[in-house]
């Protein structure tokens, strides 16, 4: 404000008050949307709508804040419906709105939607395998191997293997369930396998890997356990994601894949594609593909939001959103409880527990070393830098 303003008698600043005019009033409809829509943050959008009840009608109106959205996270456009707990209700009920209350509802569920997918804590987001396209040695070689970080640090030869092929270039995929049927996955890592036990310690690496995150065609088929049966599920999945393809270093290392953009999985499914084999086994001279380890990080967005699937088709989504949680978790990012990434949240298939006080697992491994299974013990320092790997 100038300072010759604050010179004016109360009657003169009250009429030049009357006389302004706000300027996106002004403005044509079209013109005063293409201005908004470049406001790329949530927060910002809330600061347009608090300038006045106009700006407020006008930002709700156009469902800027699930404009934003879409355009930084495609994958939420399967999203049809959203639906809000009904408060202070002991049931599963839900508030049924229309017109503006129903705009209103989704201005604050994207809103917040937004600030989740950009502020909620990151952690390990894979629970438990679903399927592998082969298995050499079930199960004593199976993906559920590639999910214990504890198997490597004590140099146990524990990982998947695929089953040999005279092609190099015959793929191989392995499919994981995520923590959560809402999420948003920004890296995954990978972790070669490298035969101690074989003659000049071959890594059996691919050569590029490529992700793809979706749902299922059916729930119902997807209860079928696929690892025991040894069957490929990659047929049972509508994958809405597919990611570029990452080269893969043949080295014994934790190689870290990040994703060109955060990437919402609607539906908790991770399928990761194995391109090309690098190595032979000097035994059978087939090529094979091994993997010690598998990470996925991102932020995990229930209990907050969740999405549900209408019908056994998984044709319409709903968007639940809960204020009351929403609320809850950004107050403990705000006060610095972020739950920050820790390899304690690694999950870890109970009762195998990464708890080097078990007295129960000291004991296994101990009677597993009597019966001549020998492990390399490392030192405190070398266990820590292991896990920070």
């Amino acid at each position: 404000m100038r300072r010759d303003n604050f010179c004016l008698p109360s009657a003169c600043l009250s009429q030049k008050m009357e006389t302004e005019i706000d300027f996106l009033q002004w403005l044509q409809h079209d013109m005063a949307l293409k201005i908004l829509v470049c406001l790329d943050d949530s927060a910002d959008l809330v600061r347009v709508s608090a300038v006045s009840q106009y700006w407020r009608n006008f930002v709700i109106s156009n469902g800027l804040s699930r404009k934003l959205c879409m355009r930084r996270f495609p994958q939420l456009a399967i999203i049809d419906r959203i639906v809000e707990p009904s408060p202070n209700s002991d049931t599963d009920s839900s508030i049924e709105v229309v017109g503006h209350e129903a705009s209103e509802r989704d201005h604050r569920a994207y809103t917040s939607l937004f600030r989740a997918l950009t502020t909620f804590p990151q952690t390990y987001c894979i629970a438990d395998p679903v399927s592998a396209s082969s298995t050499d040695n079930y199960p004593e070689e199976s993906i559920m191997n590639t999910l214990d970080p504890r198997d490597k640090i004590l140099h146990r030869d524990s990982y998947w293997s695929s089953k040999g092929s005279d092609d190099p270039e015959a793929p191989e995929t392995l499919i994981y369930n995520l923590t959560s049927h809402f999420c948003v996955i920004t890296e995954i890592n990978l972790h070669p396998f490298q035969a101690l036990f074989q003659l000049d310690h071959p890594i059996y690496s691919s050569k590029f890997v490529r992700f793809r995150m979706g749902h299922p065609k059916s729930w119902n088929e997807i209860e079928h356990d696929f690892m025991e049966s040894q069957e490929c599920a990659n047929d049972k999945f509508i994958w809405t994601y597919t990611s570029p393809m990452f080269p893969v270093a043949q080295e014994n290392s934790l190689q870290k894949f990040k994703l060109p953009e955060p990437v919402v999985c609607i539906g908790g499914f991770l399928q990761i594609e194995l391109l090309g084999r690098v190595q032979k086994q000097a035994a059978d001279g087939k090529y094979y593909i091994c993997i010690a380890h598998v990470q996925a990080i991102g932020r995990q967005l229930s209990p907050a939001f969740c999405v549900e699937f209408c019908g056994q088709s998984s044709n319409s989504v709903s968007l639940r959103y809960d204020g009351e949680q929403f609320k809850r978790i950004m107050q403990n990012v705000s006060n610095g409880h972020n739950g920050s990434l820790s390899t304690s949240l690694l999950p870890v298939q109970p009762p195998r527990q990464l708890a080097w006080g078990n007295l129960e697992d000291l004991i296994q491994m101990v009677q597993a070393h009597e019966n001549g299974v020998e492990y390399v013990w490392l030192e405190d320092d070398d266990i820590e830098m292991e896990l920070l790997r």
